[in-house]
């Protein structure tokens, strides 16, 4: 697992990524395109950590799945880094903390704090997002 300078733990970066695309429609067909050993695969891991185990138990099943969306021609793996756009921003966005009453700041994030996803609120949607591994919604985290 990944640590921030100060050595606390942001949880595993692939394992983020595979629990957003898991919840990420437009991701679908990436993950589709791996055929029935990519489902297999993932169905390994996804049980493996609903039954208890942790990201460096599956270091092998994460290394496999990265090995065939390469394979299939992502680029990037389970990295966000090149298959994430980036959100689209029209115009002036005003700061968060700006305007009256200064809201509480917070993200959302894994609910077992196992990988790194964490997305920013979405103040029109009518759901908070889920986790795609463990089918809980994502855990509110004030930030400080």
């Amino acid at each position: 697992m990944a640590n921030t300078a100060d050595g606390a733990d942001t949880g595993d970066a692939r394992l983020g990524e595979l629990c957003r695309r898991l919840t990420d429609p437009s991701s679908s067909p990436q993950l589709g395109a791996l055929g029935e050993q990519g489902a297999r695969l993932v169905e390994t891991i996804v049980s493996a950590l609903r039954d208890g185990r942790s990201p460096e138990q599956l270091d092998e099943f994460l290394d496999e799945l990265e090995e065939l969306l390469l394979a299939a021609g992502h680029s990037a793996g389970l990295g966000s880094y090149r298959t994430t756009p980036p959100p689209p921003t029209t115009g002036f966005q005003s700061l968060p903390v700006a305007g009256p009453g200064h809201p509480a700041l917070y993200v959302l994030a894994c609910p077992a704090g196992r990988c790194g996803r964490v997305e920013a609120p979405d103040a029109d949607a009518s759901d908070q997002p889920a986790c795609g591994i463990l089918g809980r919604p994502l855990n509110v985290v004030p930030l400080r």
